[in-house]
């Protein structure tokens, strides 16, 4: 199954979503904004990215600065913080057989498929 965690007033992706359907890839829809991930949830997604919380994170947020965040918060913080906030979860993410890509650029998920 392919999951993308998707916010359809972001470009990327919406592009991100094209590009899947265009290349006979339909995914579950997961409108994150709305279907918050549990905290649970952001650590498997960081572990299938095989990234840290901080570059999981939109750090250019108003909502980041106003949590009080900054280069010395902790991961627990930051998982809070994108739990509670997820507008603060990069976009789009792609899932598939476990391992997960950031849509940036929105070819770069592509690379989940071969």
């Amino acid at each position: 199954m392919t999951t993308i965690f998707h916010n359809p007033r972001c470009s990327k992706s919406r592009q991100t979503l094209q590009l899947l359907e265009e290349n006979g890839i339909h995914p579950e829809v997961r409108l994150y904004l709305q279907n918050t991930p549990s905290i649970e949830e952001i650590k498997t997604l960081l572990e299938q990215l095989a990234i840290t919380p901080v570059e999981l994170m939109r750090t250019k947020e108003a909502i980041y600065k106003e949590l009080g965040l900054n280069k010395d918060s902790t991961d627990e913080e930051r998982l809070q913080a994108m739990h509670t906030n997820p507008i603060l979860i990069e976009r789009p993410i792609v899932i598939h057989n476990n391992k997960a890509k950031v849509g940036r650029p929105p070819e770069a998920v592509l690379t989940l498929f071969k």
